[in-house]
């Protein structure tokens, strides 16, 4: 019995040491070289500090940086851990709202986000894009259409001074397009575009 039970346990060893760390260290030891930044969390500096992910919306109110779209994750209520309260973009409990377009709540919170933003962009020359009022799956998405930034160009360039035709060259040069060129929509990640804002236009203090 012993002949048939030991080389079974020198498998199993030999397999874990294999796959449960040489495999992981390797991959880490690649993922690192060929591509460091993702690799990282693919985090973005400004003047030498990390000001954020990416990959991780984060939220915007300010009026001379652009607004990311609705966040609906939460996180423990401090007051009561068995109760949550809203977290805008908490990574460690991504989540969407789960609410029902038929939902009573859900209709007046989205209105509530539709009069927020009409009387913080007076200046909007289309209608309300609709990733501006509704949370994605994850709710964590870094990006918003390219529709969502021109509805709050005209604020933007007011706050910075510049001209909005300068404003939109900008944007436009950094637009990502579709994924191979067809999957997904034509997108702008927020952080990057509001950090670039702050190079070229530096904000008030």
């Amino acid at each position: 019995m012993i002949k048939q039970i030991l080389p079974a346990i020198l498998l199993t060893l030999l397999l874990t040491v294999l796959l449960g760390l040489g495999y992981p260290l390797a991959m880490t030891g690649i993922a690192g070289t060929l591509f460091p930044t993702q690799a990282h969390g693919s985090l973005i500096e400004r003047n030498g500090r990390v000001v954020g992910s990416a990959l991780i919306g984060q939220g915007f109110d300010r009026p001379d940086y652009f607004h990311p779209r609705p966040s609906a994750t939460t996180g423990a209520d401090p007051a009561d851990a068995t109760k949550t309260v809203p977290a805008p973009y908490n990574a460690s409990n991504s989540m969407g709202s789960n609410a029902s377009p038929s939902s009573k709540a859900y209709i007046e919170a989205t209105q509530a986000l539709v009069d927020q933003l009409k009387a913080e962009n007076p200046d909007a020359r289309i209608p309300v894009p609709v990733d501006l009022v509704t949370a994605s799956g994850s709710g964590l998405d870094p990006h918003i259409s390219p529709a969502a930034v021109e509805y709050q160009l005209p604020r933007v360039a007011k706050a910075r001074h510049v001209a909005e035709a300068e404003l939109r060259a900008l944007v436009a040069g950094h637009t990502e397009g579709r994924v191979l060129g067809i999957l997904g929509e034509a997108r702008i990640n927020v952080l990057k575009l509001n950090v670039v804002l702050d190079e070229r236009w530096p904000r008030a203090k």
